[in-house]
C-alpha cells in the first residue's frame, strides 16, 4: 500500500511539475499561462500531447525539439522530477493527510520561486502573494498543525512574516546607504514574509540561518573561481532561501530540538 501510495504522490508530482514549468517561464514575462498552448520557446510550434508527457517526452526527444532541433533546457525534467520526489517526502513524511497535501502545496511553490529566481532573478508576485494567503489559511485551520512543519500559532506566524519581511528590508536599506546599488530585492522580504506565514518564527529564523549562508559561500566559491572579479555579480538570494525552506521543512524540528538540547 505504501509503495502505491509513493508511486500516486510521484506521478501527481510530475503532473504539477509540468504545470509549475509553465509558470516558470511565462510569469516573468507577464504571458498567460492558459494561452497559448505549451510550444517550443524557440521555433514557437506547438507541442503536442505525446510530446508533452513529465520527463518521459524529454528523453524519447533526446532533449531537442522536433520540429527546429533546438535543445530544451534540461531545467524542465529537472523540475518535474524535483516535484515528484518532493511530493513522495511530503507523503512518507505527513501522510496522505491535510497536513501532507498542505506539505505539497508548499512545496510547489518553493521549488517554483528557486527556479524562476535562479533563472530570470525575479520573485514572482503571482507565487508569493498566493502562497501568504495558503499559509495563514494553513496556520488558521490547524491550530495544532504537525510540529515537524510549524511551531506557532497565526497571530505568530503572521506578525513574525511582518518581522522577517522588514528584517530583509532593513538589510537593504542598509546596504543600499553603503554601497549606493541594490543588494537586495523587495521579492527577498515577501519571500520571507511567505515562508514565516508556513513555518512561524523559530523554524523561519533556520531558513534565514541556512540560507543566507549557503549564498554567502556559493559568493566566496564564485569570487576564489574568477580570482575575485566576480564582485559584481548577483547571487539568486531567494533560490537559497528557498532551498533552505525546503530542507527546515522536513528536518528543521530536528535541528532545533539538537540545538535546545544545548542550552539544557
Amino acid at each position: 500500500m505504501q509503495i502505491f501510495l509513493s508511486a500516486f504522490a510521484f506521478v501527481i508530482g510530475l503532473v504539477f511539475g509540468s504545470f509549475l514549468n509553465v509558470l516558470i517561464s511565462r510569469l516573468p514575462l507577464h504571458e498567460s499561462i492558459v494561452r497559448p498552448r505549451s510550444r517550443c520557446p524557440h521555433c514557437q510550434r506547438p507541442i503536442p500531447p505525446l510530446e508533452n508527457i513529465p520527463v518521459v517526452s524529454w528523453i524519447f526527444l533526446r532533449a531537442r525539439c522536433r520540429g527546429c532541433r533546438r535543445h530544451i533546457a534540461w531545467r524542465y525534467p529537472a523540475v518535474e522530477l524535483s516535484t515528484g520526489l518532493l511530493f513522495v517526502l511530503c507523503q512518507l513524511s505527513f501522510g496522505i493527510s491535510r497536513v501532507g497535501i498542505f506539505g505539497m502545496i508548499l512545496c510547489f511553490l518553493l521549488l517554483g520561486l528557486a527556479a524562476t529566481d535562479a533563472e530570470t532573478l525575479t520573485l514572482p508576485n503571482t507565487l508569493t502573494y498566493p502562497g501568504i494567503v495558503l499559509g495563514l489559511i494553513y496556520t488558521a485551520s490547524m491550530p495544532r498543525a504537525l510540529i515537524s512543519f510549524r511551531i506557532s500559532d497565526v497571530a505568530s506566524s503572521f506578525f513574525s512574516a511582518i518581522g522577517f519581511a522588514m528584517l530583509i528590508l532593513s538589510i537593504r536599506w542598509v546596504y543600499l546607504k553603503l554601497r549606493h546599488v541594490e543588494g537586495l530585492g523587495i521579492g527577498d522580504a515577501k519571500l520571507m514574509a511567505m515562508i514565516a506565514t508556513w513555518m512561524g518564527p523559530l523554524l523561519t529564523a533556520e531558513v534565514f540561518f541556512i540560507g543566507v549562508f549557503a549564498a554567502a559561500l556559493y559568493g566566496i566559491l564564485i569570487l576564489i573561481a574568477h580570482r575575485g572579479r566576480g564582485m559584481q555579480t548577483q547571487l539568486p538570494l531567494g533560490s537559497f532561501l528557498c532551498g533552505a525552506a525546503l530542507f527546515v521543512l522536513f528536518q528543521g524540528q530536528g535541528i532545533l530540538k539538537w540545538y535546545m538540547q544545548l542550552f539544557r
